[in-house]
């Protein structure tokens, strides 16, 4: 054992000092820390988020919606600002008292014929909220059921992977205050057969899903498309992504999508100006109110 072997203590304590970056909104409890009601607009959508890959699912999917001529889909993107700690808001734990983004409010659902203030409908966890929309909409969720099933086999693979993929390798490799050989090498290993899994799959499938374009394909190209693209944590070259060819074609070719290009700008707060669209009220403000429109009146 070397002297910088860390050695668990009998009882755990937490010690605020020792998050890294993430320090300020890591912590071991669950509840509000502050008073703040959530924003209302005037869509029956109501969706509190940040364009991190988990929050892109969600706009990517009713921008999809939106194309596909759904007018009900049409929604509100309120900017959660994690970094500041608008997630502990108690209007936003009310919503998801997991305290993690996205969290979706359907202020048009009819839970047993009552459409009261008290039955609107909160949901949280993308895999959720995806599932939810595609049903509701009857799009992008194949109907025959073994293409079904395999939808959904592939939609929990991911909310199942990701956090090997965020929490784990990308924690680790970008964000911890420290490097460790272990954790890095163990969360690579993974990445890497994560990355194998799905590179054979695309080989012999357009999509996930045969040639469907659906939900699955929707839940996983925000992580691990941006991986391809060295989007998220510059690890690209680490990881020799470009290895992976029938990954690299179905990453790009949905990245060419208008829908997605419009998804992956919905409360986004950082690159290039007229990339970000802070908050998302109408059709019009990919053109009117990205930041670069609004940082040059």
């Amino acid at each position: 054992m070397s002297e910088s072997t860390y050695v668990p203590p009998k009882i755990w304590q937490w010690k605020t000092e020792s998050g890294g970056q993430f320090a300020s909104i890591n912590r071991p409890i669950a509840g509000a820390t502050h008073q703040a009601d959530l924003p209302v607009g005037k869509h029956p959508l109501q969706l509190y988020s940040l364009a991190t890959p988990n929050g892109v699912k969600i706009t990517i999917l009713l921008e999809e919606l939106l194309a596909l001529g759904i007018k009900e889909a049409e929604y509100d993107a309120h900017l959660i600002e994690i970094m500041e700690g608008d997630q502990f808001g108690s209007g936003f734990v009310d919503v998801n008292p997991n305290s993690k983004i996205p969290a979706l409010v359907d202020n048009s659902a009819d839970i047993n014929g009552d459409k009261s203030d008290e039955n609107k409908l909160p949901m949280f966890e993308s895999g959720a909220i995806l599932l939810y929309l595609a049903e509701k909409f009857d799009a992008f969720l194949p109907k025959e059921p073994l293409l079904k099933s395999q939808c959904l086999s592939w939609l929990f693979w991911q909310v199942g992977s990701g956090p090997y993929l965020g929490g784990g390798f990308g924690h680790f490799y970008a964000y911890a205050p420290e490097k460790f050989e272990y954790p890095i090498e163990r969360f690579t290993m993974e990445v890497k057969r994560q990355l194998d899994v799905l590179d054979r799959h695309l080989a012999n499938n357009k999509y996930m899903c045969g040639d469907q374009y659906t939900i699955a394909d929707i839940a996983i190209w925000p992580w691990y498309g941006a991986l391809m693209q060295n989007k998220v944590y510059e690890a690209a070259e680490f990881l020799q992504t470009q290895e992976y060819k029938h990954l690299t074609r179905w990453t790009e070719e949905i990245s060419k999508r208008a829908a997605v290009k419009r998804g992956v700008m919905v409360n986004r707060t950082w690159g290039e100006l007229d990339e970000q669209l802070h908050e998302r009220h109408d059709a019009s403000d990919f053109e009117l109110k990205t930041q670069d429109k609004i940082t040059s009146t």
